[in-house]
């Protein structure tokens, strides 16, 4: 089952061309790594799936229907800046995500903050830049969504937290969802992709199955990334 397509997408920002043409099929049960440097085109396909803008030309569906209403339910993001009200406290936000949301999971949001020692009744302005990254993963991992998209989930954060919430993800994946991460900390998590999508001057560089990358290169994510996009 395909949960996302995309199909010959095209995007420009005042005649500068970010997308050419980008290609490219999510599956159900797939992690799938979108790599790129800064200004590769990444956040704009991400924003492009979530409906915060608009194709020039070409078709994004998922779960079959255009970028909608419909796929928005079907969506769980976590964009690139935190957008979380700071003088709320955490179970407040808790609540009104329930509320929102009706595929919201309270108990497994409850047991991630625990998990991840993160105190409901803190209120976030009293919290390190961290440990609000920590709060958002939890909102949209407690989602039973079809799709979640990450877009640079560990780059607020040090190594050690990178570790912590890369496990987060991995216990908390349904496998008949899919998963689409954004960064470009490729070492970081090329471990846990099934399928490398390289995306470098708005072009897709190469799309494969991680591991058969891996063995047809000798190399790992990160050095073919590396070489692929100079």
């Amino acid at each position: 089952m395909n949960i996302l397509e995309i199909k010959d997408i095209k995007k420009s920002f005042n005649e500068k061309v970010v997308l050419d043409g980008v290609s490219f099929t999510i599956k159900s049960g797939k992690i799938v790594g979108l790599l790129g440097k800064n200004g590769s085109g990444k956040s704009t396909i991400i924003k492009l799936v979530n409906d915060l803008l608009t194709a020039d030309s070409g078709e994004i569906k998922v779960l079959g229907n255009k970028v909608g209403v419909e796929s928005k339910n079907a969506i769980s993001y976590l964009p690139e800046r935190n957008h979380l009200d700071v003088s709320k406290k955490v179970k407040d936000i808790i609540k009104f995500y329930s509320e929102f949301y009706s595929d919201f999971d309270v108990e497994r949001a409850e047991k991630l903050l625990q998990d991840l020692s993160l105190d409901k009744e803190m209120p976030l302005k009293k919290m390190s830049k961290g440990m609000r990254e920590k709060v958002l993963l939890v909102l949209v991992m407690s989602r039973r969504a079809k799709l979640y998209v990450l877009d640079e989930p560990l780059g607020g954060v040090d190594p050690s937290t990178r570790e912590y919430i890369l496990k987060t993800i991995l216990s908390n994946f349904d496998e008949n969802s899919s998963l689409l991460i954004t960064t470009h900390l490729v070492s970081d998590v090329e471990n846990v992709l099934d399928e490398v999508i390289i995306i470098d001057e708005g072009k897709v560089l190469l799309f494969e199955e991680a591991d058969a990358l891996r063995e047809k290169e000798n190399l790992s994510i990160n050095e073919v990334f590396k070489r692929r996009v100079k």
